[in-house]
């Protein structure tokens, strides 16, 4: 059997990534006062970070089911038996209920959809497991199995300037958003259960790119793990954040990959964002 691995854009897997493990990918979309653009395709990084830059009023939504639909039947008459689409949190989006319409439309008996629970490589290592054991020839359950899997694994770890993108945008409350603020503090958040929910708050931006290298150490615990560091226009501090990740995590023996969070994300975190991602191997 042949399986065809999709997820969408929150995956922001590095450049190249997609393409060399063959795995499809569904933008979602960016709204810049009100002019759409697909996310990673018409709408990069740079452009929202100028466009937040300027106050211009961003907003986001979802693939449209026959946007997924089409994806899944371009898979199928491209020679896969099975279709296997992996997606951000349903607690964050609609994108894993489009996936699940457009797959009643095409056939739940050839194409499953997975909720990762969580975003960005939480959701990209997800869907590069689930395609290497599709490359390996397992079946669709087993390539389900295989995104689940590496999905549980995963700690999703990230710091912000402000609270306020991601009050605006509804992923996190008011009154956490407002005394982040008024205490003049760097949130350092985490997803769990699906959600993002606040972790510890320090002080300066120094001092909470150290706690992500201690709390990343302590995910990472003994075993063998992938890293990778997500930012928003703050290349410096990222790549700062890698080079720490790699000495301090005695596991990490292939290096830690370093991507800029695409508009979805962006959107909701800022500019200046940071993110750890720890995925452990058992």
């Amino acid at each position: 059997m042949s399986v065809a691995v999709v997820t969408d854009s929150t995956a922001h897997l590095p450049e190249g990534f997609a393409e060399r493990h063959s795995v499809r990918v569904v933008p979602l979309h960016v709204l810049v006062d009100g002019e759409c653009s697909l996310d990673g395709v018409e709408m990069g990084p740079a452009a929202l970070a100028e466009a937040l830059g300027e106050r211009k009023i961003v907003t986001t939504s979802r693939p449209t089911p026959a946007e997924f639909a089409a994806e899944f039947r371009a898979a199928l008459d491209s020679g896969a038996d099975a279709v296997v689409s992996v997606h951000l949190s349903r607690e964050l989006s609609g994108t894993w209920e489009a996936a699940v319409l457009a797959a009643e439309e095409v056939g739940s008996d050839v194409v499953r959809v997975v909720d990762s629970r969580t975003t960005a490589m939480g959701l990209g290592f997800a869907a590069l497991h689930a395609a290497v054991a599709a490359a390996d020839g397992l079946s669709a359950a087993e390539v389900e199995a295989a995104a689940v899997d590496a999905a549980a694994r995963s700690s999703t770890l990230f710091v912000v300037e402000t609270l306020e993108h991601l009050r605006r945008g509804g992923r996190i409350g008011s009154a956490a958003a407002l005394l982040g603020t008024a205490l003049a503090v760097k949130p350092v958040l985490h997803m769990s259960e699906g959600r993002i929910l606040p972790l510890e708050k320090v002080r300066t931006m120094n001092r909470a790119i150290g706690r992500l290298v201690e709390l990343s150490v302590q995910a990472a615990g003994d075993g063998p793990v992938e890293l990778a560091v997500h930012h928003l226009a703050s290349p410096e501090r990222a790549v700062e954040l890698a080079n720490r990740l790699e000495e301090a995590v005695p596991g990490c023996a292939g290096g830690c990959v370093v991507s800029e969070l695409g508009a979805v994300i962006g959107a909701h975190t800022g500019p200046g964002v940071l993110g750890v991602v720890v995925q452990r191997a058992s």
